[in-house]
């Protein structure tokens, strides 16, 4: 009897990378994703992924921002850092007046039965007080 279930979480073999991590303790982190065969030697044939991680304080407090680096080497990756951390800061405060303008905007309308209760059951309006 079989204990694997359908939606049960599977790595796929194919898609696996080791995960090398750079810091400066002062802006951020870089992580290099190599991709490797289901051995764990080097896989040529795809590429060396760089991902660029930042916390940002808000008045809400922190926010964790990832960014794609595009660089063919970790010295690029780091060059590149500022810029691309920049520019993941200015879409996150754009992502966020958007939602704040959504949720300001947002008008809530009570369902039939909310509003005849506001009426009264008499159907006369207002609010009666017993």
């Amino acid at each position: 009897m079989s204990t694997e279930r359908p939606g049960d979480p599977q790595m796929d073999a194919q898609a696996l990378y080791r995960e090398d991590v750079f810091t400066d303790q002062h802006v951020g982190t870089i992580r290099r994703l190599t991709p490797v065969k289901s051995d764990g030697g080097d896989d040529p044939s795809r590429p060396v992924l760089y991902i660029g991680q930042a916390t940002v304080m808000t008045p809400m407090g922190s926010l964790p921002l990832s960014f794609e680096l595009e660089a063919g080497g970790l010295a690029e990756a780091v060059e590149r850092f500022g810029p691309a951390a920049q520019q993941a800061i200015e879409e996150a405060a754009r992502e966020l007046q958007e939602m704040r303008r959504q949720a300001a905007s947002s008008i809530v309308i009570p369902d039939a039965g909310s509003a005849a209760a506001l009426k009264g059951i008499s159907g006369k309006g207002g609010i009666q007080l017993p």
